[in-house]
């Protein structure tokens, strides 16, 4: 009898660890923050999608940065994390490929975000990328970043928009087609977890394919950390982790001195 209550017992904690894992957060920032933010409307196709738009407090025009969701959507988490970015003087931008839909429970999050094809994330990046470059406060700078699958995506769309200066891959899995490396017109930079093999596995053959090519293609692979580390590392994350922590501070650190190199 008590094989059997452990067993169950083992089972309600495995069902509810993933929404303990994803529980959103991040509206404290964003409820103190000082800088404007805002939805915007994006036309992408025939359809019509959201934006969630940061402006830094600066005196001159910035560069804008496409922010790529992880699976989760445009969460409270992200937001504030766009936030973070104009906190450091850039214009920042979150395209809502979810229509407004949010996720906690992993496996849900997967299947919305596997359903969007390669032509709609592209089309999405496209609109989003127009509208950036006509933000009356923008420079002309175009970057793009990405989390997760998000990082993915950015490595991928580097090969997509002539127009982008730079792009910062987080825990995203690399491009593994020369064709679509031959058309990168900027540098990559990528941030990865130590812990996360199944990304990992992809940056050798992607630094082969940039070198090859003659472009710039900078992993950093941050000791003690897993994937997600950008998000489980914050402090106020109710599932902080520690080496998760340590490694976003550095993730930070060697972000800013990107951005400031712009």
């Amino acid at each position: 009898m008590k094989r059997v209550f452990f067993a169950l017992w083992l089972t309600f904690v495995a069902q509810s660890l993933p929404a303990q894992e994803y529980k959103d957060f991040g509206k404290d920032r964003l409820n103190s923050s000082p800088r404007h933010a805002e939805w915007v409307d994006v036309k992408s196709g025939e359809k019509t999608i959201k934006a969630f738009v940061v402006y830094p407090e600066r005196k001159d025009k910035a560069p804008v940065m496409i922010v790529i969701q992880e699976i989760f959507g445009v969460t409270d988490w992200l937001r504030s994390l766009c936030d973070e970015l104009a906190e450091n003087g850039v214009i920042a931008i979150a395209p809502d490929f979810l229509n407004g839909q949010k996720f906690e429970d992993g496996d849900s999050a997967s299947k919305a975000t596997s359903a969007l094809k390669p032509d709609e994330i592209k089309s999405v990046l496209d609109a989003t990328a127009d509208y950036a470059l006509k933000i009356p406060a923008g420079n002309g700078t175009l970057l793009a970043c990405g989390f997760c699958r998000g990082g993915g995506w950015a490595f991928n769309y580097a090969s997509e928009n002539p127009k982008l200066k730079a792009v910062y891959s987080f825990y995203g899995t690399a491009l593994d087609d020369p064709a679509k490396i031959a058309k990168i017109p900027c540098p990559i930079y990528g941030f990865y977890g130590e812990n996360d093999a199944r990304v990992n596995a992809t940056i050798p053959k992607a630094e082969e394919l940039m070198k090859t090519a003659g472009k710039k293609y900078e992993p950093v692979i941050y000791q003690g950390a897993g994937h997600g580390f950008m998000r489980s590392g914050e402090k106020n994350n109710p599932n902080f982790r520690e080496g998760d922590g340590k490694a976003r501070d550095e993730a930070w650190a060697r972000w800013k001195t990107l951005l400031k190199e712009l």
